[in-house]
């Protein structure tokens, strides 16, 4: 295959694998496509080893790293010396409860010890991603993402002063046209469908809108899991896709055997659209925890980050215990579709039959 997204990255499909896991990033990439790996839950240390790892096990090919660099959050205004204790400061003693309310009547137990505390802001800022930037254009990467909203403008001008690519997730035209603004290469349209962060249109529906609104290439997400999908999103204009939540049940991924066995077993109708989880709607699996953030009872959620700094240790928790029917996590529609566990180089490999299968299909219906 060609398009302006293959010949950018001298890839040979125009894949592009969103996944926090090492392994699927690097054998996505040797198997032709181009893995990114999700920074968003290490530490600038950790990322560091991570980034390493690939490097090593990549086979010179291109892969990229997507960070979360919020447009807007609570204490954007924060010295970050002081951010961590002044967010914490603000949030209110009725969510903790509540948070430990729902723990306790489904058998949650504490953690263990103290350092088994979980990471409580992670990337969710500015101030908490430069560092994960820095440390990413340190290395052989080819691309840069960001997950929300238009990356700040003097870290697109970093990214390409090393010769790296940037791409920003847009589920609006008008995002995408912000995007464009601050000079990203490539805008990822990303529809409702689609795991974690993401807006109300669809993908059928939003795909066109973006490729007509910008002139750099768009990439289709949200519900890309096979062939068929992916030759709709470059008929609709795309130029490649990205994908996520297709990635989550594969061989290599390092998938917690709880959440995989009920990827495996859920239907499209067991995702929900969620501020649960970050503040921010986000599609998660749907479960008893995003049920009961939804409840009479529930103070409502907070807004980035608070929201994540309130749930990151309960969900740590409910994590280390029995507590499956509060496991949430961010899940797309497709995960519909995803009822087997196979290698990542035998799903790149059933992307690209099926898609050339749909365009075969296509080309005698017009030949008819």
């Amino acid at each position: 295959m060609r398009t302006r997204v293959t010949d950018m990255f001298g890839i040979e499909f125009p894949i592009f694998a969103f996944s926090h896991c090492r392994d699927v990033v690097a054998a996505v990439s040797k198997a032709g496509g181009m893995g990114v790996l999700g920074a968003l839950y290490f530490t600038p240390e950790e990322l560091e080893l991570e980034l390493k790892w690939i490097d090593d096990h990549v086979d010179g090919r291109p892969y990229g790293v997507d960070v979360v660099m919020p447009a807007s959050y609570e204490g954007a205004d924060f010295a970050a010396d002081e951010l961590v204790g002044r967010l914490q400061a603000m949030i209110p003693e009725g969510h903790r409860r509540f948070v430990e309310g729902l723990l306790a009547s489904h058998g949650v137990p504490e953690l263990s010890q103290e350092a088994d505390a979980g990471k409580v802001l992670l990337g969710w800022t500015d101030a908490t991603a430069r560092p994960q930037v820095e440390v990413a254009l340190r290395h052989p990467i080819a691309l840069l993402a960001n997950a929300l909203g238009p990356p700040p403008a003097d870290v697109v001008k970093q990214a390409h002063e090393h010769g790296v690519k940037v791409a920003a997730l847009a589920s609006t035209p008008r995002h995408a046209l912000k995007q464009v603004e601050v000079g990203v290469d490539i805008v990822v349209a990303q529809g409702t469908e689609a795991g974690g962060h993401t807006g109300e249109i669809s993908t059928m529906v939003l795909i066109p809108q973006v490729v007509d609104a910008v002139d750099v290439p768009v990439l289709a997400a949200g519900g890309i899991g096979n062939g068929r999908q992916m030759a709709a999103g470059l008929a609709l204009g795309a130029e490649g896709v990205w994908t996520g939540s297709l990635w989550l049940t594969v061989e290599e991924a390092d998938t917690p055997e709880m959440a995989r066995r009920r990827i495996l077993e859920a239907t499209s109708r067991d995702t929900v659209r969620s501020r649960s989880w970050t503040g921010k709607p986000a599609r998660l699996l749907k479960n008893e925890w995003t049920e009961a953030w939804e409840g009479e009872d529930s103070p409502g959620t907070l807004p980035m980050p608070l929201q994540f700094m309130l749930v990151s240790d309960a969900l740590r928790r409910i994590g280390r215990s029995d507590a499956a029917e509060l496991a949430t996590f961010p899940a797309g529609q497709i995960i519909g579709i995803t009822n087997q566990v196979r290698s990542t180089r035998d799903v790149i490999f059933s992307l690209m039959e099926e898609y050339g299968e749909a365009v075969e299909r296509l080309d005698r219906i017009v030949g008819d």
